[in-house]
């Protein structure tokens, strides 16, 4: 029997403008992994008002490096918000709880990835969540069929280069549309 699902491991969900559940209305999310099982991921453009400083301050964590104190935790999803995921670069450096994505990105649930960067030591390109994104068996593509999501291979340039309000249109860009070019309505041919 063939193998005909799709993995959407190391891919950009964009939402739709018809997305039903209001929590990810206007979101990208990159997929840290997605099998049989279900889907996991994290949001890459909802900053909150919550600075690195701010948090590295409530785990007692000295932040020494400058640049870093105002940069913005961001909303992973509205999985385990308590928790924080950072998503980076492979480094070379194994961290006590980190998921590779392959042909991607590293995420990262353990302390030892914060107490790394904030001696100047962690990834030099990251993004730290609050939550995460989570689908169960099957959910993420009854989702997609609803036309609820947008789908396109990631590019680690537009989750830490991009500004975080230009990351939605920088991913749509990648499709070769952008917003305006959306309609919440599905249609059929």
């Amino acid at each position: 029997m063939p193998n005909d699902r799709i993995n959407l491991t190391n891919q950009f969900l964009i939402a739709m403008p018809g997305m039903a559940d209001p929590t990810f209305s206007g979101t990208v999310v990159y997929l840290c992994e997605h099998s049989e099982r279900g889907a996991i991921g994290l949001v890459i453009n909802r900053p909150t008002d919550i600075d690195l400083q701010s948090l590295f301050d409530r785990l007692d964590l000295k932040l020494e490096i400058e640049p870093l104190v105002h940069q913005p935790v961001f909303f992973g999803g509205p999985v385990q918000t308590e928790r924080g995921f950072v998503l980076h670069e492979a480094t070379g450096t194994t961290y006590s709880s980190s998921l590779s994505v392959p042909g991607g990105l590293e995420m990262t649930t353990s302390k030892d990835v914060l107490e790394a960067v904030a001696h100047g030591g962690g990834p030099s390109r990251f993004l730290l969540t609050l939550g995460h994104s989570g689908w169960s068996a099957g959910q993420l593509e009854d989702e997609i069929s609803k036309n609820g999501w947008l789908t396109v291979a990631a590019d680690p340039g537009i989750v830490f280069e991009v500004p975080p309000a230009e990351r939605f249109e920088a991913a749509l860009a990648l499709l070769g549309i952008s917003s305006s070019m959306l309609s919440a309505d599905a249609g059929h041919a």
